[in-house]
């Protein structure tokens, strides 16, 4: 089977080889024999019923300073691939909303990776709050009543905007900080969205598990571990990669979501967990396929092109 895959994603120019889970992605595309495109959300169009990218094929390598080649820019009907891999990175703005909007319209007939229609309604931080007794306790609010009513009661808190990445603008706010109030008025002057508080968890300090899921089954694990001094756990920001496994409530937290997950087209998902709860739920462009491969041996990204020859088999079969 030799498919037409077209990525889209941020600059390739600027990835990094050793850590960009859309890089191996591609490898693996490229191995089996498929043809990649290259192309970014500002490329793609909505032109007379056809949605269409000026895109560039490519041939990558696991060159440092040598890992891509790319052609001249082609205008490409969207239609007219088997897959479409939407990778771009957050932060989910209408931008990103946009894109699902476009990419809704070549799907299913074109496998989109993540189903855009369930990218665009199942936002990081607020998909989780349809899952029963597997989240902190959070509040979702912009009231700044609320808020203070929340912190009386957990005393510790995180507060983050709601539709942040990447651990931007995340606050511990412990239980003697008087700036509660000044850091609401900044989130409200920044941001038109609530505010999103959760109750602080120690457990943060042994760290961050990042689990992906391949259409709904748990694939493998890394935990990230926080700086000291450094609430956040993200990598970019100094957290150190851990070789992990899954536990007991790990396993019941993917099997509570799993179905979910597979019955809404989010084949690959990364989901962030910190001792018992599950924090987020990662459809936009979930990361750490590299990390879990070094630290267990794998290739991860063989079993979601496994995944996602089969659908195209499977629909081509009809």
């Amino acid at each position: 089977m030799s498919l037409a895959v077209a990525i889209q994603m941020d600059p390739i120019e600027n990835v990094d080889i050793n850590g960009d889970s859309s890089f191996v992605l591609g490898l693996e595309a490229q191995a089996r024999g498929h043809g990649l495109y290259h192309y970014g959300p500002q490329d793609m169009s909505f032109s007379q019923g056809r949605i269409v990218a000026n895109a560039r094929p490519i041939q990558l390598r696991r060159e440092p300073g040598n890992h891509y080649t790319a052609g001249k820019a082609e205008r490409i009907d969207l239609a007219t691939m088997d897959v479409v891999l939407m990778r771009q990175d957050p932060p989910f703005d209408m931008s990103y909303i946009t894109a699902t909007h476009l990419l809704e319209h070549i799907h299913p007939q074109t496998l989109v990776v993540n189903d855009p229609v369930s990218v665009r309604n199942a936002p990081e931080k607020l998909f989780v709050t349809h899952f029963d007794g597997i989240m902190p306790p959070t509040l979702i609010s912009s009231n700044l009543e609320e808020i203070k009513e929340f912190r009386s009661e957990f005393k510790d808190i995180i507060i983050k905007p709601l539709y942040g990445n990447g651990g931007a603008g995340v606050f511990h706010l412990k239980p003697e900080d008087e700036n509660l109030t000044a850091l609401c008025e900044m989130f409200t002057q920044f941001y038109r969205e609530p505010m999103i508080v959760q109750k602080y968890l120690p457990a943060v300090r042994e760290g961050d598990k990042r689990i992906i899921l391949v259409d709904g089954e748990p694939v493998g694990a890394i935990n990230r571990v926080p700086q000291k001094g450094e609430v956040r756990s993200n990598m970019h920001v100094g957290g150190q990669a851990v070789k992990s496994s899954l536990t007991a409530r790990e396993e019941e937290i993917c099997r509570a979501i799993g179905p979910a997950l597979k019955e809404q087209g989010l084949i690959f998902v990364g989901i962030d967990v910190i001792g018992d709860y599950l924090t987020e739920i990662n459809v936009t462009s979930p990361t750490g396929l590299q990390e879990i491969n070094r630290f267990d041996g794998v290739t991860l990204e063989a079993g979601i092109w496994d995944c996602l020859e089969e659908k195209v088999s499977n629909s081509d079969s009809y």
